[in-house]
């Protein structure tokens, strides 16, 4: 069916909870009613049945194949149902970014964390949600902070069994776990359980977690600051030291929703302190050695980003089929070419950073200034360590750091006629 001319707010998004239609208001019930598609998942339509509806179709996976026939109904009325929230890990987001906001309409309902908070007494704002909806458990781990809570969302009726090994096996068994099973309908429920002690075997499948952290001595916890210590990380020595470290991304300047590129990826370290930042970076580590490649992604998985995409391979081939950076770092200075490379390849107003030990390298990093433009800046870190039986400051190598900012390009003045 072809949709017809343009009819602002056609599209209807309706929340619809446990309770049903039951829940809905009248102007919800109205535009589910009167649509001549309605579009949701199996539970979404049971939950609406008994509304008259012209036409239903559940959810394809993936969902985003569905973003056609939507569009086919243009100017007719369509409402698509979600789950409380329609903006809250939900629908919403995907749909707006197909049909301008001016032609949909949201009726919301309370979300699953709102619910879950209301039961518990919890202040929303002083919680961290997550998602583990087709994400790995290891998301959970930058979240795992002592004496804070947590809401996570479950993919199913595995993960609360899931997320309570992953507790203990980081030394989180103490943790106070709430299992909240199909809140705010007739068959919702709230079990609590230490992590170390969880044994339900009969949850619902609709089910969040709400954790009270609490860490045993030793707990595996990500500190919330730029440098993590060097044995956080899985390395062979090809490791960006923890206050170079530190000093990089002060360089790079993380900012939430970036891209960087880690070229000369090694352990993965930079990349992975970035991802760290926000929830929202991303990052690309391309490293030549598979080995190294894959303890990267190990890495990252166990630092809680797994989200880091590991490339294989020389870097000055593998730049060309990348996404444009906001912020790209070579370690070791790079090869002959690749600085210029990955300068034209970043972002007006992106940044770079170089790191050099070598006399190759640092010559290289003094060209790029010479041609580019920056900052240059010695490096230099000793730690205590014993000599002969007695103590002394063994230094590391010296690091020559070339940091730059991409000019932005200048908008040419208007010429008054």
């Amino acid at each position: 069916m072809s949709g017809h001319g343009q009819q602002a707010r056609w599209l209807a998004i309706v929340g619809i909870g446990e309770d049903g239609a039951e829940g809905l208001t009248p102007s919800a019930r109205a535009l589910i009613s009167n649509a001549k598609l309605v579009i949701g998942g199996k539970r979404h339509l049971a939950l609406a049945d008994g509304l008259p509806q012209a036409e239903s179709m559940a959810w394809p996976s993936p969902i985003a194949e569905s973003i056609p026939e939507i569009l086919a109904y243009r100017g007719e009325p369509v409402a698509v149902l979600a789950s409380g929230d329609p903006y809250c890990f939900g629908v919403g987001a995907m749909l707006s970014a197909h049909v301008p906001p001016e032609e949909t309409i949201c009726v919301p309902a309370p979300s699953s964390l709102s619910l879950a908070c209301a039961r518990l007494g919890w202040a929303l704002d002083d919680t961290t949600s997550v998602s583990l909806c087709g994400r790995p458990i290891e998301t959970l781990a930058p979240s795992l902070q002592p004496n804070r809570r947590v809401l996570a969302l479950s993919a199913d009726a595995t993960t609360p069994a899931a997320v309570a090994r992953y507790l203990t096996q980081r030394g989180f068994e103490t943790s106070t776990m709430h299992v909240l099973e199909a809140l705010g309908g007739p068959r919702q429920r709230m079990r609590t359980i230490a992590a170390g002690r969880f044994g339900f075997n009969d949850v619902e499948a609709l089910n969040l977690i709400a954790i009270e952290v609490e860490a045993s001595p030793g707990a595996k916890i990500v500190p919330l600051a730029s440098g993590l210590p060097d044995d956080m990380f899985e390395h062979d020595g090809q490791i960006t030291k923890r206050e170079i470290r530190a000093v990089t991304l002060s360089s790079l300047g993380p900012c939430a929703g970036e891209l960087l590129w880690d070229i000369g990826s090694g352990s993965g370290s930079v990349a992975i302190e970035w991802l760290l930042r926000h929830p929202s970076t991303q990052a690309v580590g391309i490293e030549r050695d598979p080995l190294r490649a894959a303890r990267a992604a190990r890495n990252a998985a166990e630092l809680g980003v797994p989200r880091l995409d590991m490339v294989t391979g020389e870097a000055l081939p593998a730049l060309d089929k990348l996404p444009t950076p906001d912020a790209i770092f070579i370690g070791g200075g790079g090869e002959p070419g690749l600085i210029a490379k990955a300068y034209a390849a970043l972002k007006p107003g992106g940044r770079i950073v170089a790191n050099a030990v070598t006399i190759e390298t640092e010559t290289a990093v003094l060209a790029a200034q010479q041609k580019f433009g920056g900052t240059l800046t010695r490096l230099s870190v000793e730690r205590l360590d014993v000599v002969g039986g007695k103590q002394a400051f063994r230094p590391a190598m010296t690091v020559t750091q070339w940091s730059a900012v991409k000019p932005l390009v200048a908008k040419p003045l208007a010429v008054k006629p």
